[in-house]
């Protein structure tokens, strides 16, 4: 029997996060990330890049605690900017407003930035390099963590003065990187469950998988080991996140796989929804039904199968 392998053409769609103050998360991701509000009203909010495809929502709770630095569940979300350019215009934006980045890494095929918002939840800002200049062995693609050049990549920007305008309007959101208590079972579902394939490991503490040879569409770590904190109701978090096949006979595709293998799964149209062995919540959607679903404020799924 072969391998089921999701369509190459998959990509992550927007994704939900858990915040404290509303308010305050509205600000951080208009004025400091760039997002363009779509909406925003008592304890809600979306936000896109292009001022009309939805990326990321916020669902607030007063009661919520910061995100402790070793809990398990999302380690980082990343926005993918198009260019280099854009990226040395985040990192000049964020300079100017003097918000703390806490890394930023050349990893060879890409250039990223890591900075948290006020609840902790962790955010890669990221551009591609040219993916002809991936350098692959045996399906694994190179993958480093170098110290990035911050002026190097500043210079991009030449001498002229820089008007910011928030970000560019083809960002869309690249990878999640989830911290599980599990590598090898988070990586079977991954595999198994949704067909995505492993481009590359870091030792034995991290595993990446993607669809169509991207370097990532996911990440998986446990570098904290036992140690991590397991997810809790009242800190802040990911609500889940997205994955857009191209459309309905993908879709039919994967949820007869999944029937088939026997994995627990909720649908209804034009989605499915499945959680993690850690718990981490998706949905997989048939084109950018992500996108409207997104702006109802919840997973509206239908009934479970197995």
């Amino acid at each position: 029997m072969n391998q089921f392998t999701i369509h190459p053409d998959t990509h992550l769609g927007p994704l939900q996060l858990l915040v404290s103050d509303l308010q305050r998360a509205v600000h951080f991701y208009g004025e400091i990330i760039g997002f363009k509000t779509l909406q925003s009203e008592n304890d809600f909010a979306c936000f896109s890049a292009d001022g009309k495809t939805p990326l990321l929502a916020l669902k607030a709770f007063p009661r919520l605690k910061p995100r402790p630095p070793h809990a398990y569940g999302l380690y980082h979300f990343a926005v993918l900017v198009p260019n280099r350019m854009a990226l040395a215009r985040s990192l000049h934006h964020l300079l100017e407003m003097t918000y703390p980045l806490q890394g930023a890494s050349d990893h060879l095929v890409s250039e990223a930035m890591y900075l948290a918002d006020p609840d902790g939840n962790g955010i890669e800002i990221y551009s591609d390099r040219p993916a002809e200049e991936w350098l692959w062995h045996k399906r694994q693609v190179q993958m480093e963590t170098h110290p990035l050049d911050l002026d190097f990549l500043l210079a991009e920007l030449g001498h002229g003065k820089v008007t910011w305008t928030g970000l560019a309007p083809e960002t869309r959101i690249g990878h999640v990187h989830l911290q599980v208590p599990d590598l090898y079972e988070a990586e079977q579902f991954y595999r198994q469950a949704l067909g995505f394939e492993v481009t590359t490991r870091y030792g034995s503490g991290a595993v990446f998988l993607s669809a169509g040879g991207y370097h990532h569409h996911v990440g998986l770590n446990n570098w904290v080991g036992s140690n991590g904190h397991a997810a809790l109701n009242d800190v802040a978090g990911m609500s889940y996140f997205t994955v857009c096949v191209p459309d309905e006979n993908e879709l039919a595709r994967l949820t007869e796989h999944l029937k088939q293998q026997r994995f627990a799964f909720q649908a209804s149209a034009g989605q499915i929804g499945l959680a993690d062995p850690a718990g981490n919540k998706l949905a997989v959607c048939a084109g950018e039904v992500a996108a409207s679903f997104l702006l109802t404020n919840t997973m509206s799924l239908g009934a479970s199968h197995k």
